[in-house]
């Protein structure tokens, strides 16, 4: 019994240091962040989650313009000052305003819109730059 789990935290440790590297990591650019919460029409619906973060993803790896970007979806709250009202949030990264400028009128951008707006009821951005 020991040994099993001596190998759990060995297995555990070997997935938790993957993709870990520095030459994998993408580092986050502080020039300028681009954060947008979506509320889904359907939040219950797989096949709608699906569809929008595959159009999401697809999008996102063509952007010539987003450094770095993180999709996630609300945990269970576990304090009254967090909301947890919407489906989906993406974080992304930019080397300038312009870029995220850019980033608004590409064709991906665009056809992400086209391919998805018909999945959500609201959407938010927060657009930040750095403090100085």
């Amino acid at each position: 019994m020991k040994k099993i789990g001596i190998l759990v935290i060995v297995l555990i440790s070997a997935v938790n240091s993957y993709g870990q590297e520095k030459k994998t990591m993408k580092e986050f650019d502080s020039n300028f962040a681009h954060t947008v919460y979506f509320w889904l029409k359907n939040p219950e619906s797989k096949e709608d989650k699906a569809s929008f973060v595959a159009s999401l993803q697809k999008f996102l790896n063509a952007s010539k313009y987003a450094k770095t970007n993180f999709i996630g979806y609300p945990p269970k709250a576990s304090r009254e000052v967090v909301d947890g009202s919407f489906t989906f949030s993406l974080i992304v990264t930019f080397e300038s305003a312009e870029a995220q400028q850019k980033y608004q009128e590409e064709d991906v951008h665009l056809k992400f819109i086209e391919e998805s707006s018909h999945l959500w009821t609201k959407v938010i951005v927060y657009d930040s730059v750095p403090v100085q």
